[in-house]
């Protein structure tokens, strides 16, 4: 019997992806995740950063979806992500993306002006979003 990895990506705003996957590659706090079928038991925290999910489906078929922070659970062949938010390569709007970069890039010479370190740090990671969103739109 041929095995294989049902992956769901969900956010506060419901579900993102629901498919059958070969593989699945996440990014967590620390470092790069592969998983396949049986794989061991594990929750991680992931970082903001592309998950990739090689479907079953077709030898080339992999989707991408943009992460932005959360967890991964893995568990009896299920992938779960819990993430902040996320989004499909398809579904974004690449200018929207686009205009959050310059915003956070403007927010951060305006956070070093002022030595607001908190705001500094939001800042960045409104920009590591932004840029996450644009590299994975790159996958359409």
């Amino acid at each position: 019997m041929e095995q294989y990895l049902t992956v769901n990506v969900v956010t506060p705003n419901g579900l993102v992806f629901d498919h059958h996957a070969e593989k699945v590659v996440a990014v967590t706090t620390n470092g790069e995740l592969g998983i396949l079928a049986n794989h061991a038991p594990i929750i991680a925290p992931l970082d903001i950063e592309e998950v990739r999910v090689k479907r079953i489906d077709s030898e080339n078929h992999t989707n991408w979806v943009a992460v932005n922070g959360g967890v991964i659970e893995v568990r009896d062949n299920v992938v779960t992500i819990i993430a902040d938010s996320a989004e499909r390569a398809r579904d974004i709007d690449v200018t929207r993306a686009q205009r959050a970069k310059q915003r956070a890039e403007e927010s951060i010479e305006k956070a070093k002006e002022s030595t607001d370190v908190d705001e500094l740090r939001r800042a960045e990671v409104a920009l590591h979003r932004a840029l996450n969103r644009i590299n994975v739109s790159e996958h359409r």
